[in-house]
């Protein structure tokens, strides 16, 4: 099947309005770039009402865009769709670079050394004055204060979410009690001045989230990776322990 291109959506015959237009490239770099978007979590985004979000979506898929899914559940884009190569504006630039600023010193070393290695890369394309700007951006962040034995437990945790593999965590609670879990590792969650663990705990068959500066030892146990269970995701964690709007509010998206 011949891939759908952006020419369709610019296309003067297709749209009269610029700026729905505009919109609408919009609305597929958002849906590209997560995994499921619900309409609500793009009206916010593009400021227009979820119905708009239906109205819009459904003359994409028309015009041949691959946006699968359906209102009351979310939206992704399937295969066949290529977009061409994007510059930044200079803001955006800019706000790269003060985010990963002030991310690099709460991610642990691997993380921070590959976050500018990844900055570089983007500023070395970006057109002369855009990366002058950028790099003259007076936004800094003083090194975090995290324990060593933290930032290796942070890299250790991300890796196995990553991987799905299993962790056995040896925990001290508040009370100094420490106890030996087996948990799924879901994600990872900064709060300002510590980093915590949301997982299931198959030692208690249930949701958990622990406090990594609590954490005395992990460890990887032997075995193939742990697939996804129904009740049992971070989507599912969230749902269940997170604030109203978490859910549509993080940018990695599910």
């Amino acid at each position: 099947m011949r891939a759908t291109t952006l020419k369709h959506l610019h296309s003067p015959c297709t749209f009269h309005a610029p700026r729905r237009a505009d919109r609408l490239f919009q609305l597929v770099q958002l849906i590209r770039g997560r995994c499921l978007c619900t309409a609500q979590w793009l009206a916010q985004r593009l400021e227009v009402s979820p119905r708009t979000v239906y109205r819009d979506v459904a003359d994409l898929q028309r015009q041949g865009v691959p946006i699968e899914g359906e209102a009351g559940v979310g939206y992704r884009l399937g295969k066949g769709f290529e977009l061409p190569p994007l510059m930044f504006s200079a803001d955006e630039a800019c706000a790269l670079v003060a985010s990963v600023r002030m991310a690099q010193g709460w991610q642990d070393p691997a993380m921070a050394q590959a976050s500018q290695a990844a900055l570089g890369k983007i500023l070395s394309v970006l057109p002369p004055a855009a990366r002058a700007a950028a790099q003259s951006m007076a936004v800094f962040a003083p090194p975090a204060t995290l324990e060593p034995a933290v930032l290796a437990h942070l890299q250790t945790l991300r890796e196995a979410v990553h991987a799905r593999q299993r962790v056995q965590l040896q925990y001290r609670d508040a009370n100094e009690h420490t106890t030996q879990r087996t948990v799924r590792p879901l994600g990872c969650f900064f709060w300002g001045k510590v980093w915590t663990l949301a997982c299931w705990c198959e030692s208690r068959q249930d949701f958990r989230s622990f406090r990594l500066d609590r954490i005395a030892a992990t460890q990887l146990p032997q075995g193939a990776p742990f697939r996804e269970e129904a009740g049992k995701t971070l989507a599912d964690y969230l749902r269940a322990a997170a604030p109203p709007g978490t859910l549509d509010k993080l940018s990695g998206g599910f």
